[in-house]
C-alpha cells in the first residue's frame, strides 16, 4: 500500500492549507511524483485537490 502515516498526513494536511494555489499543485505534484504509480489518486484524495490540477502542479 502506497502512502503515508497517519501524523504525516496531519501535518501534510496543515502545511497545503497554507499555501497559494500555484503552490499547492506544485506540492501536490511533488508528493505524488514521491509515491509513483497511485500517487497521483492518493494524493487527490488526501488533499481534496482535482487531479487535473495536481498534474498541472506537475508540468509548472
Amino acid at each position: 500500500m502506497i502512502g503515508y502515516d497517519q501524523a504525516i498526513e496531519i501535518k501534510m494536511q496543515r502545511l497545503f492549507t497554507t499555501l497559494s494555489e500555484k503552490d499547492k499543485r506544485r506540492y501536490a505534484g511533488i508528493e505524488a511524483t514521491k509515491l509513483g504509480h497511485g500517487g497521483i489518486d492518493y494524493i487527490s484524495k488526501l488533499f481534496d485537490i482535482d487531479p487535473n490540477q495536481l498534474n498541472v502542479g506537475l508540468n509548472n
